[in-house]
């Protein structure tokens, strides 16, 4: 969260290219950079690149699949469990380590926005959050806590993006915009602690 320069996900091919794929999209836009230039990039040949992708678009769904894969684990264990408070939170908590360890990705949505509502994967990812919104909130919910619920998905999203220049501890950051993010999931509960 802190750091622009993310570890690399792995050693292969496929994931090097989403990996520079996504740092050149996040700095240059997704329309402005080339397959072309990925693989200048990447030192590797144009027909190296097709080999693994077709098109940028097939890049993006290959990171949305593999970067995105942890948030659909949590949803489907969160719709498994019995609703308690403690599961709520639970489910923020681990929503709060899978978009760390997305940062990249969401780094490129944030700054790809209208790109992200042409592209197949920005329905799946609007899709994603409905069903993680539901995980939060009470079925019989007034209005207000349904702002609330949604409200502290929203704060680990823009938290996460609006802390990354801050000076501080990533750690820390998370840790802050979790805490924000649940004590606003929390009152939506009709709860105090």
């Amino acid at each position: 969260m802190g750091s622009t320069a993310q570890p690399r996900r792995g050693g292969d091919t496929r994931q090097r290219i989403q990996d520079v794929a996504l740092e050149l999209f996040a700095e240059q836009g997704y329309e402005k950079t080339s397959l072309r230039e990925i693989a200048e990039h990447l030192d590797v040949t144009k027909a190296a690149l097709y080999y693994h992708f077709k098109t940028k678009e097939d890049i993006v769904v290959g990171l949305f699949q593999d970067l995105a894969r942890p948030i659909d684990e949590l949803i489907t264990w969160g719709e498994a469990q019995t609703p308690t408070l403690e599961v709520k939170k639970e489910v923020l908590r681990r929503y709060s380590d899978s978009l760390a360890a997305a940062a990249p990705l969401f780094r490129f949505m944030q700054e790809n926005q209208a790109t992200m509502r042409d592209l197949s994967v920005g329905e799946t990812f609007k899709s994603r959050m409905l069903r993680l919104l539901e995980l939060l909130q009470q079925p019989e919910g007034t209005m207000a806590d349904r702002v609330r619920c949604f409200t502290a998905i929203f704060t680990m999203h823009a938290g996460m993006l609006a802390l990354r220049d801050v000076e501080g501890d990533p750690e820390e950051k998370q840790e802050a915009i979790l805490e924000v993010a649940t004590d606003l999931m929390v009152r939506s509960q009709g709860v105090t602690e």
